[in-house]
């Protein structure tokens, strides 16, 4: 128990649904949630892509949290760390990255023993392991294909931390292989007109955007809820 309440303040800075669930931002995760099931009403969505224009908007703190609230909702979840350039979710879970996706991909490992559980119930994270000289190439392989089908045997949903789109081709390559694609927009940050390429970016890519997520959204002083968000990746 002592190490569970070590590893929850850990997290707290970021896994805000988690640590808070009462809170009004871990309210508008559940209302992603909500929003994403509805956008696919005939199935559930299996495999979904967070990722955003440009870096430090946020998608790696969205990927996290929506990676939570789904997880709360009942579903087995699985995140896994997609942007192989800088990777992120081994700090935001405190947790080792000597072994991960890129080490599956490469058959140094399999995604069994890669795989790590987390403090939030029924969601295990699969960090992006040692940093790889091509990414691109990798997530683009048969093995990635062949991994995905493993993992969503293994998971009800396998969500993607992917770069930024207009940064590297990676987060195309993922939202091609993708069900679904969440596009996070700083407000206040991300110019219109790089909202609009990464728009056309994924779209490009044969993937379906499923939802978009304002970052960093002030409301008005004299309103009933405070800041909407303010957390960097």
């Amino acid at each position: 128990m002592a190490r569970k309440k070590k590893v929850l303040q850990q997290t707290a800075r970021k896994l805000i649904a988690y640590t808070t669930p009462r809170s009004y931002v871990a309210e508008q995760f559940r209302t992603l949630r909500t929003n994403i099931t509805f956008s696919s009403p005939d199935a559930d969505i299996r495999t979904m892509v967070v990722t955003s224009a440009a870096p430090s908007e946020g998608k790696s703190t969205t990927s996290a949290n929506l990676a939570v609230v789904f997880a709360q909702e009942g579903k087995k979840v699985l995140l896994v760390d997609g942007d192989m350039r800088k990777p992120t979710t081994h700090y935001t879970f405190h947790t080792g990255n000597t072994t991960g996706l890129s080490s599956v991909l490469t058959r140094q490992t399999t995604a069994e023993e890669a795989i790590r559980p987390t403090a939030v119930e029924r969601l295990d994270l699969l960090t992006c392991g040692p940093i790889p000289p091509n990414p691109a190439e990798l997530l683009s392989s048969k093995s990635m294909d062949a991994l995905i089908r493993q993992l969503t045997g293994m998971y009800d949903l396998v969500i993607f931390d992917a770069p930024p789109v207009l940064s590297v081709t990676d987060g195309q390559i993922l939202s091609n292989k993708c069900e679904g694609t969440i596009l996070v927009i700083n407000s206040g940050g991300t110019e219109k007109e790089m909202a609009l390429k990464a728009k056309e970016a994924i779209e490009s890519s044969n993937s379906r955007i499923i939802g978009a997520v304002l970052n960093n959204f002030e409301l008005p002083k004299d309103s009933s809820y405070y800041q909407y968000y303010g957390a960097t990746e």
